[in-house]
């Protein structure tokens, strides 16, 4: 009797190791067994193809809107991607025409003038402060328009000349740039407040209020071009700040005493008129350059290769990832399940003073893909079907996402559902496009509609900045095709038909 017992639990346990070794095992995937069909656990299988990999610049087109965060900084001593620097041109004026200084003009007293700026953030290294330098335009450079979309390396106005300090050097103090600011005016918080010279004050609310400066936009721009305002490299290396035009923390504060008649008296009082920031009526121009000499990536920008164990996303303006995939042309008609493109950062070892803690990857990449034919970067096909509805956006993928990977906590990941593109290369022999990865600031793509109706016409599609990037915030250095731990790859869940 025991002896059949045994024969009995031998056969079922000899059954049972002939049933899983019969099967093709799924290996991991970071979508989790769960979320493939009823049984796949026995029927899927998995391939990884390889991917040829190489970095290239991307157009620099990126314009900066008035209703973007403007940036203004420095990095310059990033060795993996070069240095950045970024200021500002814009004008704040009064809300209409012609203006006056309210109250009796013969009695005017100038008490003080202050820049306050609505601060959004920084990108970059906070414990050292950030010194700010105020200047006015000189009237030699050409004059801003209003409601013009200039290009963040406008090359006319990339070399402007300042010729008057408008204040003292400003000093902010991350660790005080958020807290609250009480006064018989306001109660806020989130100011930068730079004071401008007594002269300066002077210029806006007694020289100007009693000549023609006032009398029209036009005439204001005349006499006064607008503000530039830069960073001091010096003083923090790694910074860049983010500030909010449109917001109503963003004022030129013009603080006055003036003698004003009542129905009983005369009262002396202190009072302040604000000029603010419009998008049809103020001109502005945010510029970003960058630099990549002597940087790691301008190496791999040199060598054109096309199969680069690094490869380099800066957000816009920067550079992009071209990739291919060989072995998906002979990818025999198969049941895609999932396919998904990954990419993963390479960590920089370079010591416990690693700048990645503080230039932390773009929030969001795109892929798409480029057609050779309108020499456009355009939608993956059939997977990306548009930026209106975030569920479809978030299913495609893009978003960065953290995971310990290979040794390494924290490691930066974007993963791509390109299922269906994949679907339709194998089974109805659609076109195999080449891919993009970026990084968009304010982009456009031409879209193309889900088969079957990728016959009409293509439209363009908008990424901005809500649900893209900000300007020139992250970069990320990314394992290539043939990289030997953080390799860039298309991992495919199919079925046999």
């Amino acid at each position: 009797m025991a002896s059949n017992i045994l024969i009995r639990n031998f056969l079922i346990a000899s059954f049972t190791v002939l049933l899983f070794s019969a099967c093709t095992k799924v290996s991991t995937t970071e979508l989790g067994l769960g979320l493939l069909p009823p049984l796949d656990y026995f029927n899927t299988k998995d391939t990884v193809l390889e991917m040829t990999t190489t970095t290239v610049d991307y157009p620099d087109t990126l314009r900066v809107y008035g209703s973007d965060y403007q940036i203004v900084g420095n990095i310059t001593d990033d060795a993996i991607f070069g240095s950045t620097s970024a200021s500002m041109l814009f004008q704040l004026k009064p809300s209409s025409f012609p203006f006056y200084i309210p109250g009796n003009r013969d009695s005017l007293e100038v008490d003080s003038a202050v820049l306050i700026l609505s601060y959004k953030g920084f990108y970059g290294d906070s414990t050292k402060p950030l010194v700010l330098n105020l200047r006015r335009v000189d009237f030699t450079t050409p004059l801003m328009i209003e409601n013009q979309l200039y290009a963040s390396n406008f090359p006319e106005l990339y070399n402007i000349k300042t010729d008057l300090a408008l204040a003292d050097p400003y000093t902010l103090d991350f660790k005080h740039a958020r807290d609250s600011v009480y006064n018989r005016y306001e109660a806020a918080v989130n100011q930068i407040r730079i004071p401008l010279y007594k002269s300066i004050a002077k210029i806006f609310i007694k020289n100007f209020d009693s000549s023609n400066a006032y009398r029209s936009d036009s005439t204001l721009r005349i006499y006064f071009p607008g503000f530039a305002l830069t960073a001091n490299p010096a003083s923090n290396k790694n910074v860049l700040v983010q500030i909010n035009l449109l917001d109503t923390n963003t004022k030129l504060a013009l603080y006055y005493k003036s003698t004003s008649i009542t129905s009983a008296s005369y009262q002396r009082d202190t009072a302040v008129a604000n000029f603010n920031f419009s998008l049809y009526n103020n001109a502005r121009v945010n510029f970003i350059k960058r630099n990549t000499a002597g940087s790691e990536l301008a190496k791999h920008l040199s060598s054109k290769s096309l199969s680069d164990s690094l490869v380099y996303v800066q957000t816009s303006p920067g550079t992009m990832i071209k990739m291919k995939v060989p072995g998906l042309k002979a990818f025999k008609n198969k049941i895609i399940h999932r396919a998904e493109l990954i990419a993963e950062q390479v960590p920089a070892n370079i010591g416990s003073n690693t700048l990645e803690k503080y230039l932390l990857p773009p929030k969001y990449l795109f892929l798409g893909t480029y057609d050779s034919t309108s020499q456009k970067i355009r939608n993956v096909p059939n997977d990306f079907t548009g930026t209106s509805d975030a569920a479809t956006m978030a299913r495609f993928g893009g978003k960065l996402l953290y995971k310990s990977s290979n040794g390494y906590d924290n490691v930066a990941t974007y993963n791509f559902s390109i299922s269906r593109y994949v679907q339709g290369v194998i089974s109805r022999s659609d076109s195999i496009f080449d891919f993009r990865i970026l990084a968009p600031v304010n982009d456009s793509i031409s879209y193309v509609y889900p088969h079957p109706n990728n016959v009409l016409a293509p439209t363009v599609n908008y990424i901005s900045t809500s649900i893209g990037n900000q300007p020139a915030m992250g970069r990320v250095r990314l394992g290539g095709g043939s990289h030997s731990k953080f390799k860039m790859r298309l991992h495919i869940y199919y079925s046999d038909l």
